[in-house]
């Protein structure tokens, strides 16, 4: 059994079986309809998310996890583990991050819980959970790991492209957008993080050279490395994504891609139909 246990929370989107078989701790977020609050993989599925999204009156608001459910589950981990890494979306989109952290004292004289914010989201941050599951499953410190994953974070990115940007706005996860709302119907901006926020990267017009432009810059990134691992994230587009997948494997061999989804909190601000490619190269 690895001495550090390994903790992210549900934006991360990881497979059940992934999660099962790294030991991989998930504390959820929630997307709220009026009055009713849902945790994501628990109480609502993705599809369930987008059929209530379609038909409500005004678009759901998402809530970060209490602290006394990541103390709750951080107590019930020091019971078997000497450490805790708890890794979480960006500090710039939500406060979960700043949860854990606030969590990780309250519960310090029981275990020590080391966070980590991934400055980024979805399966990006995923890859994070992974990598430091294995490292501990191969008996890494603590240092060894976080050491690791802040060199991931360096060379980890992320740019996608969003059918209708009123979801960013109103949700006010989308800073700078103020330069670009006036045109929502004449571009498709290409977004991406930068300091650890939702900021736009480049305006293109139509949504086609938008993910033209954003194979472009994955082909310039990895040019000189022999190894990648990248995912196309989608909400609710499976077809485009595998035909993306494909597109991008024959151009880079280099390149392990998986396909992963926008689960309900991300969805609540990119909206259905939003499209991504995020990577780091090795």
């Amino acid at each position: 059994m690895p001495q550090i246990a390994i903790v992210t929370d549900s934006t991360a989107y990881l497979a059940d079986e992934v999660k099962e078989a790294h030991h991989i701790s998930v504390i959820p977020l929630s997307v709220v309809f009026g009055e009713d609050a849902y945790r994501e993989e628990i109480d609502i599925s993705k599809d369930d998310f987008l059929e209530k999204m379609n038909n409500a009156d005004s678009l759901p608001t998402t809530s970060q996890p209490p602290i006394g459910e990541f103390t709750a589950l951080f107590e019930e981990l020091s019971k078997e583990y000497e450490a805790i890494i708890s890794i979480h979306l960006s500090s710039g989109v939500s406060g979960t991050y700043q949860t854990a952290c606030a969590a990780a004292e309250q519960v310090s004289d029981k275990v020590e819980v080391y966070c980590f914010d991934s400055e980024i989201s979805c399966m990006p941050q995923g890859f994070y959970a992974i990598r430091a599951a294995e490292m501990s499953e191969a008996g890494h410190t603590v240092d060894e790991i976080l050491d690791v994953l802040s060199d991931m974070r360096k060379r980890t990115k992320a740019y996608f492209v969003v059918d209708n940007l009123n979801h960013l706005h109103r949700g006010g996860r989308l800073n700078g957008a103020q330069a670009i709302v006036g045109s929502l119907l004449q571009i498709k901006p290409v977004l991406h993080f930068e300091d650890t926020k939702i900021v736009p990267f480049e305006k293109v017009r139509t949504a086609k050279k938008a993910i033209a432009r954003i194979y472009d810059i994955f082909a310039d990134d990895i040019k000189n490395s022999t190894s990648v691992q990248a995912t196309v994230i989608h909400s609710n587009r499976p077809e485009k994504a595998e035909q993306m997948k494909e597109e991008l494997s024959q151009a880079h061999p280099q390149a392990n891609i998986v396909v992963s989804e926008f689960g309900p909190v991300i969805a609540t601000h990119l909206g259905e139909g939003a499209l991504a490619l995020g990577w780091y190269s090795k």
